[in-house]
C-alpha cells in the first residue's frame, strides 16, 4: 500500500537539502567518559556550574564609563556528564575549549533541578527571579477534581535596604488546567510579552490529547492561564505528549513564537505556533522531525543565533541521524540544512553563539560521543 506520509517525508528531505551541505563540518569532541546527559545555556545545571567558582571561565572586562551596563555575567557554557566523568564546554572566541570536571558535582547540580515537591524526574525552568515547575501526582488523568498536576510559579521579591541579614521574599501561586486536562509532564518554558513575564507548559487531556497552554502576569501580579491552543489528537506510541522545541523570535515579528513536536501515529511533525491578543494560532508545520519520547526529558532542540536575523531551529529528523536547521522567517517554516550524524542524537542537542552569531552546535549521541557541529554557513 502506498504510504504517502513516507513519501511526502523523503521528498522533503530532497528538495531541503542544500548543495553546499556536503561542506559543513561535524567534529567529534574527545572525552574521557561515555556521555549519559547534557545541559544547554540557560539551564539551571549550567548556570550553577558557570556562577560555582569551580570554572576559571573568563568575563567581560569591566568598562569605565558610568553609564554602561554593569560587569556580563559567566559566558554561555554547556555541561556533559555521564559515568566517569563531567566536562564543561564553552567558546574562546571562535575556539571550543573543554573543561573537566567531577561527575559528583554536576550530578548534585542536576539533582536541585527537582525541587522539594515537584513531580518526580521533572525539571524546573529559571529566568532571573522567576521559577516555574509542575507540582503534584505524577498520575493525574483519570483522577478525581483537585488530584491534577499544577503548574508553580515562584518570584523572589526585592529585599530592600536593610542592616540585617533577612530571608528573601518568595511569592507562590499555582495554576490548574481545569478538570479535564493536567499538566503533561514537560518542562515549562519562560519568556516575556508585552513587557511582563509569561510561560508556557504543555498540558495533557485524557491518553491521545495534548495542548499548549500560555501563563501570564497580570499587571495587579496575579498569574493567570491567558490562552490554549486547540487539544490535538496525537500522542506517540509511547504515550509521550507535545514536547516544547523553542521558543523565539523565529519569525521576525517581534514576538516569540513557540516550536512544538507532536507525534501523530508516531511520525514527528515540527509545529510553529504564534501568540496574539491572547490566542494561540498555527503559523505553519513541517512533518519529519523527532521529540523526545515518553519519559525522556533530553533537550533535542535548541535556538540557532544569527545576528540580525530572525533564530532558526536546530532539532534532529525522524530517526535521529541527522540535524536539521530550519527557518521559519517570514512565517513559513522551511529546512535549510541537514547534517548527517555519525550515531542517533539522543542526550541534547544545544548552541554556543558569540555576539549573536552561531558557532558551534554541540549534539549528544546516542553511542556517547559528543560532536560540535559548525552550522554558520548562510
Amino acid at each position: 500500500m502506498f504510504d504517502r506520509r513516507a513519501a511526502l517525508a523523503a521528498l522533503l528531505c530532497l528538495v531541503t537539502l542544500p548543495a553546499g551541505a556536503e561542506a559543513a563540518r561535524v567534529e567529534p569532541v574527545a572525552l574521557p567518559f561515555a556521555v549519559k546527559a547534557m545541559r544547554g545555556p540557560g539551564s539551571e545545571v549550567a548556570l550553577s556550574v558557570a556562577t560555582s567558582g569551580l570554572l576559571p571561565l573568563a568575563r567581560a572586562p569591566a568598562s569605565a564609563d558610568p553609564k554602561a551596563a554593569g560587569p556580563a555575567g559567566p559566558p554561555p557554557i554547556v555541561v556533559v556528564w555521564g559515568e566517569g566523568g563531567g566536562a564543561v564546554l564553552s567558546l574562546e572566541g571562535e575556539t571550543l575549549r573543554t573543561t573537566l570536571i567531577g561527575a559528583e558535582a554536576v550530578e548534585g547540580f542536576a539533582a536541585a533541578e527537582t525541587p522539594r515537591g515537584a513531580v518526580p524526574g521533572s525539571r524546573r525552568a529559571l529566568d532571573g527571579p522567576l521559577s516555574a515547575y509542575l507540582t503534584g501526582p505524577t498520575r493525574a488523568l483519570g483522577g478525581a477534581p483537585g488530584q491534577g498536576t499544577v503548574l508553580t510559579l515562584r518570584e523572589r521579591q526585592p529585599l530592600g535596604v536593610t542592616a540585617e541579614p533577612k530571608a528573601v521574599p518568595v511569592t507562590t501561586h499555582t495554576l490548574a488546567p481545569g478538570e479535564a486536562s493536567v499538566f503533561a509532564g514537560r518542562t515549562p518554558r519562560i519568556t516575556r510579552l508585552d513587557g511582563r513575564p509569561a510561560v508556557v507548559a504543555v498540558t495533557a487531556q485524557g491518553p491521545a490529547g495534548s495542548a499548549l497552554a500560555l501563563a501570564r502576569k497580570q499587571v495587579d501580579g496575579a498569574w493567570t492561564l491567558a490562552a490554549a491552543s486547540p487539544p490535538q489528537a496525537g500522542r506517540d506510541p509511547e504515550g509521550a505528549p507535545l514536547a516544547l522545541a523553542g521558543l523565539a523570535d523565529f519569525a521576525g515579528t517581534g514576538t516569540p513564537q513557540i516550536a512544538a513536536i507532536r507525534a501523530p501515529e508516531g511520525e514527528g511533525v515540527l509545529q510553529f505556533w504564534r501568540i496574539a491578543d491572547g490566542t494561540f494560532s498555527l503559523a505553519g508545520e513541517l512533518p519529519g522531525y523527532a521529540g523526545p519520547v515518553a519519559g525522556e526529558e533530553a533537550d533535542l532542540a535548541a535556538a540557532v543565533p544569527r545576528g540580525g536575523n530572525p533564530p532558526e531551529l536546530a532539532l534532529p529528523v525522524a530517526g535521529r541521524g541527522a540535524l536539521a536547521l530550519v527557518s521559519a522567517k517570514g512565517g513559513a517554516p522551511r529546512e535549510r540544512l541537514r547534517l548527517p550524524l555519525p550515531a542517533p542524537a539522543a542526550h541534547g542537542v544545544a548552541v554556543l553563539d558569540a555576539s549573536g552569531s552561531a558557532k558551534k552546535i554541540l549534539v549528544g549521541l546516542a553511542d556517547g560521543r559528543l560532536v560540535a557541529v559548525a552550522a554558520d554557513a548562510p
